[in-house]
């Protein structure tokens, strides 16, 4: 049971940022663009992901969801949930759940909470208290004692700095640290863009974007291995549209299938956009003939 919680384990860490790379010099923290912050970070965002293994087949999917909370104005609450697919689901079934909260204009975690529930019998309840300006974190599993751990610096966690790294001012050959609070330790975590490309088909339809590809450095809440490459739309809305880890056996890959943000003005389903190619279709045949 173990390797199998690995594996699909490896296909949710897709959507995480607890990874890290090494760069030739010692980069600078990183700082959100402020522009980006309220067009890639203003909440309402809902993405979907379809998780498939070597050769495109499907075993799992993806929802992340970031909503601005009615407390505070700079108070987000970000959730994800990953299930099984098919026949997976017989074999091993997965539904876990995680909520962050963050807080201000870097958007640093003041909660985070997990549901993991897995197999036939695996069930695991996490709570971590952040107290970013004391230095330090609290955490209790299940009816374990609470940990304490004393850190130097503000961090973020494995879902707030995904999220935060979508609001920053990439530029070739540059890195930059985004501090991040996993497995037990703070981690000095190097974010670096490898190349500005283009994917012709996504949900989105053809977009430009760019690619960063880090290497992991530790474990975090699964047990993962090999390298992740993850491509943003390179535009206000840095949209996450892939995200690809290789594993011992193959690789997995996160593709968008569903989206919806208001800040950027823009909602795509899978559905509709089959729709919409099968409407043009017929308005292509209606004007030939």
């Amino acid at each position: 049971m173990t390797r199998f919680r690995g594996i699909f384990g490896c296909a949710f860490v897709l959507s995480s940022w607890a990874i890290g790379c090494f760069a030739a010099q010692t980069p600078s923290a990183g700082v959100a663009d402020p522009s980006l912050l309220s067009s890639a970070y203003s909440g309402d965002e809902t993405f979907q992901y379809d998780v498939s293994w070597s050769g495109g087949i499907k075993i799992g999917e993806l929802r992340l969801q970031i909503s601005r909370t009615a407390e505070e104005q700079d108070r987000f609450e970000i959730h994800a949930r990953v299930t099984d697919y098919g026949a997976f689901r017989f074999f091993y079934p997965v539904d876990d759940t995680f909520v962050t909260f963050v807080q201000g204009p870097e958007r640093l975690p003041v909660r985070y909470e997990v549901e993991q529930k897995e197999g036939r019998s695996y069930k695991a309840h996490r709570l971590t208290l952040y107290d970013q300006q004391g230095g330090q974190v609290r955490y209790r599993k299940n009816d374990e004692p609470e940990k304490h751990f004393v850190v130097a610096g503000k961090l973020h966690n494995e879902f707030s700095s995904f999220f935060f790294t979508r609001t920053l001012p990439f530029t070739p050959d540059t890195s930059v640290i985004v501090p991040t609070f996993a497995d037990e330790k703070r981690h000095e975590v190097v974010v670096t863009p490898r190349q500005w490309t283009r994917f012709e088909e996504t949900l989105l339809g053809p977009v430009n974007v760019i690619e960063v590809l880090p290497r992991m450095t530790f474990k975090g809440l699964y047990d993962k291995s090999g390298d992740t490459e993850i491509w943003f739309t390179d535009d206000a809305c840095r949209i996450p549209v892939r995200i690809r880890s290789k594993i011992l056996i193959g690789s997995l890959t996160a593709e968008l299938v569903a989206y919806h943000g208001t800040s950027c003005g823009r909602q795509w389903a899978l559905d509709q956009k089959v729709l919409d190619e099968e409407a043009r279709k017929k308005a292509v045949k209606i004007k030939g003939d």
